[in-house]
């Protein structure tokens, strides 16, 4: 009997134990201003990049859930507001404007239920075109590398703002509440140079003109191509010498192209484009050493050259 009443004291204070492990944020919450409140909580990040060459299709899209303790019934509004930041070689960061504005603002209403969490969720973007022109700015005042800083406001019911000037770190940077208010949105530049090409050597340093193939593989930072050979043939058809085991890279900055690296005997490369049309790119290329070459580069069937400089 008394094992009986044992076991059932244990199974009651299971039953007890279980039914308090609900997903709560009472009675604790860590802002720097607040013991408990709300924050809200990054599920997707639709995008978050604006195109430097399709800023007409880009937007910055979130999804995003209100935890509070009423499951998001306590949020009135969410600000977002947004500024342009610029790194400017020599002098550092220019913000334009200097504090962030409003571009959109989430009303109580665009918070709903959904199936996956008892905590209201919304899904918003931001166009680029919205952005640009909530900072005072142009499409043609901007430039790859610059980015969009957007921040999250969120005014509940209570009079209370929370957002990431008075967020701890737990709330902004742990995954559990994956809640920073502030998202970054770079504007990138997709390059897609990769692949094998045909070219005319117009120019050599030796006075030889021929013809090839060129491979520009693809690097992990998704904007370098190591190149098979980075004297286009030149060595090969001047001396001859094989290029071995030399590393030249084409690297593509939002259509500006720079050649860095050297060859096996420790020279320099750099390159300088002549011209450039979907059908082919001229360019001349240069090694401490005093060899040069001017390249045609053809352009492969369907894939024409993107515009380059």
């Amino acid at each position: 009997m008394k094992m009986l009443k044992y076991s059932f004291g244990l199974f009651a204070m299971a039953l007890v134990f279980l039914s308090s492990c609900r997903d709560t944020i009472e009675p604790n919450v860590p802002y720097t201003t607040f013991d408990n409140g709300a924050y809200l909580r990054t599920i997707a990040r639709t995008s978050t990049t604006f195109n430097f060459f399709d800023l007409a299709s880009s937007k910055f899209a979130l999804t995003l859930e209100a935890v509070d303790k009423e499951d998001g019934a306590t949020v009135q509004t969410v600000e977002i507001r947004v500024r342009h930041r610029r790194l400017i070689p020599g002098v550092g960061l220019k913000y334009t404007p200097a504090q962030d504005v409003l571009v959109k603002t989430l009303q109580s209403a665009d918070f709903k239920p959904n199936d996956q969490s008892r905590f209201l969720r919304t899904s918003f973007e931001v166009t680029a075109a919205e952005a640009i022109k909530a900072v005072g700015l142009t499409n043609a005042d901007i430039d790859g590398g610059d980015v969009f800083e957007f921040r999250l406001v969120l005014n509940d019911k209570f009079g209370r703002r929370f957002s990431s000037d008075n967020v701890t770190t737990n709330v902004a940077g742990a995954p559990f509440y994956a809640s920073p208010f502030q998202y970054p949105v770079n504007v990138v530049c997709p390059s897609d140079l990769g692949g094998t090409y045909t070219f005319d050597h117009l120019e050599t340093f030796c006075g030889k003109v021929f013809s090839g193939s060129t491979t520009w593989t693809k690097q992990s930072n998704g904007v370098s191509y190591t190149v098979s050979d980075g004297t286009f043939g030149s060595w090969q058809a001047c001396y001859p010498d094989t290029w071995g085991s030399g590393n030249v890279r084409i690297n593509d900055a939002c259509g500006r192209l720079t050649m860095t690296g050297t060859d096996k005997y420790g020279d320099s490369y750099s390159m300088t484009v002549l011209s450039a049309t979907p059908q082919v790119l001229t360019f001349e290329w240069v090694n401490t050493y005093g060899e040069f070459g001017t390249v045609a580069v053809k352009s492969n069937a369907g894939k024409p050259w993107p515009a380059l400089k």
